[in-house]
C-alpha cells in the first residue's frame, strides 16, 4: 500500500490510500480510499467503463468534512486488479468480503453508478448482516430470467454475447493499447464524445472538475490493461446469480429522466420488484447525473442504520 501526496490543485485530491488486496485463486482487487479511515464507509463501484477513482471531487472532499470513508474498488482488469471473469455477478461479493476484512471493516454502504449498480445490489443479497443500505445511480437492470428488462442499450451486448465471450482476451488487449496510443489526446477525445451527449451529461461533462476526474480515472485505471469492460457487458447478458426479491437491504435508487444508456424505466422496473426501495427521479438529467447529487446520496446512505 502506497500513501501518496497531494496532487497539486490543477488535478483531482489524489487518494489518501492506494493499493491491492488478495482475494481469491491468487488475484488481487486494488483500491482507493478518500476521507477518515475510522469512518463509516461506503464502498463507490465505478461505471463500465471506469476504474477506482471515479469518485466525485465534491464526494472525497464531503468525506473529509463529515468523516466519512469512500472505498473506490477496480473491477477485475482494470487498475491493478487481477484480470478474471466472474461466474455471475453474485460470485463478486465473496472478493468483497476479503477485502472489506482486510481493510477492516465491519459494516458498509455500497453505492454504484451505472454498471456498477448490479454490483453493489448483489453485495446487499449477499451480505445483509454487513451491508447497511445500497445506493444506485441510473443503475443496469437484469437482462435475463424473471426480472429481465426489456429494450436499452445493453440488449446490443446480449445479441453479441457468444462473440464477446469468444474474442473477450483479444479485444480487451487491444483495447489497452488503442487507450495508450490516444492518451495524449485524451482530453479532446472527452470534449468530442461530451459534444454529443444529451444535455445533462453534456454540462456536467463541461464542468472542470468532473472532466479532470473522469481523465485521471481514466488515464490512471487503464496504464496496464482495460478488459474489465468487456467482462462486465459479458455479467450483465448473463443470469446475475441472484434476484431483485432477494436484496433484503435498504435501496435507494436515483435516475436521471432523460437517460440514454439506461432508460428511466428500466430503474423504476428494478425498484417495483425489490422489498425495500425508494425511487429518486433526476430531472432533467441523463445518465450521469448522479454523480452530481453525490453529497445528498452519501447523505441518504449514510442515515441507513445508523
Amino acid at each position: 500500500m502506497t500513501f501518496p501526496a497531494l496532487s497539486s490543485p490543477a488535478q483531482p485530491k489524489r487518494p489518501t490510500l492506494e493499493g491491492s488486496v488478495a482475494v481469491r485463486d491468487g488475484r488481487r482487487l486494488s483500491f482507493a480510499e478518500y476521507g477518515s479511515p475510522r469512518g463509516p464507509a461506503i464502498v463507490w463501484m465505478h461505471g463500465t467503463p471506469g476504474a477506482r477513482r471515479q469518485i466525485p471531487v465534491d464526494a472525497r472532499a464531503y468525506a473529509d468534512e463529515v468523516g466519512a470513508r469512500i472505498i473506490g474498488i477496480d473491477r477485475p482488469g482494470i487498475g491493478s486488479s487481477t484480470p478474471h471473469l466472474y461466474d455471475n455477478v453474485l460470485d463478486w461479493t465473496s472478493d468483497l468480503t476479503l477485502l472489506l476484512d482486510a481493510l477492516a471493516v465491519d459494516s458498509v454502504r455500497v453505492i454504484g453508478l451505472s454498471g456498477g449498480g448490479p454490483y453493489a445490489l448483489a453485495a446487499g443479497a449477499a451480505l445483509p448482516g454487513r451491508v447497511h443500505g445500497v445506493g444506485v445511480l441510473g443503475g443496469v437492470a437484469p437482462t435475463r430470467g424473471p426480472d429481465a428488462a426489456d429494450g436499452g442499450v445493453i440488449r446490443l451486448a446480449v445479441h453479441a454475447a457468444p462473440l464477446l465471450a469468444a474474442t473477450r482476451v483479444p479485444l480487451g488487449v487491444a483495447l489497452t493499447g488503442a487507450i495508450r496510443t490516444v492518451r495524449p489526446l485524451a482530453g479532446p477525445a472527452l470534449d468530442l464524445y461530451a459534444a454529443v451527449q444529451p444535455p445533462g451529461d453534456k454540462n456536467l461533462l463541461g464542468r472542470p472538475e468532473f472532466k479532470a476526474m473522469f481523465l485521471d480515472d481514466l488515464l490512471n485505471g487503464s496504464r496496464f490493461q482495460t478488459s474489465a469492460p468487456l467482462a462486465d457487458l459479458l455479467l450483465f447478458t448473463r443470469d446475475w446469480g441472484f434476484r431483485l426479491a432477494d436484496v433484503g437491504v435498504p435501496v435507494r435508487w436515483w435516475h436521471g429522466d432523460d437517460d440514454h444508456i439506461v432508460p428511466f424505466r428500466h430503474g423504476q422496473h428494478c425498484v417495483e420488484r425489490l422489498p425495500d426501495a425508494t425511487m429518486t427521479t433526476i430531472d432533467g438529467e441523463s445518465h450521469l447525473g448522479g454523480l452530481g447529487i453525490a453529497i445528498k446520496v452519501m447523505d441518504e446512505l449514510l442515515a441507513l442504520g445508523a
